[in-house]
Parts: C-alpha cells; structure tokens; sequence
C-alpha cells in the first residue's frame, strides 16, 4: 500500500457486510491527517478487514480499502 489510502474499485457482497458510524482519521493523497468515516466493515475469505472510507472534506465518495491501523486511525464514538 502507498503512503496515502488509495481507492479500490469493487463492492463486497453486500449480506457480508456490516454498517456502522465510525468517525476517523485518514492519511490522504498528499500525507496529511484528515477526519473521515467508515460505514461499513467487511472481511474477505483471506481474513483481511476491508472498510468502506470517505474524507469528510472534499465530497469524494466512500469507497473500500484494506483496513491498515498506520493509515487509519479510530477515533471514539461517543461523548464522555
């Protein structure tokens, strides 16, 4: 994987995918830290965990990428 979560162009079965709300931050294109969400998590037969990603800031659309915890990071999803 590059330094920045790159785009993969396929859709996961949709009754094996899980949604959620899971605020994020993301390393972008140009190496910076950005806010974003997953809605929705999948695991391929290989057991490796897909997410569905977008950036909050420049209205690109979600699309799915491996999930790599140096790449993207959860952030909490409740208040205190």
């Amino acid at each position: 994987m590059t330094r920045h979560i790159g785009k993969a162009a396929f859709e996961p079965p949709p009754d094996e995918v899980s949604v959620t709300y899971q605020p994020v931050e993301m390393l972008d294109a140009h190496g910076s830290w950005t806010v974003g969400r997953i809605n929705a998590w999948w695991q391929a037969p290989d057991r490796q965990r897909w997410c569905r990603i977008r950036a909050l800031r420049g209205g690109s659309p979600a699309h799915w990428v491996v999930f790599n915890p140096e790449y993207v990071l959860l952030l909490p999803q409740g208040g205190t």
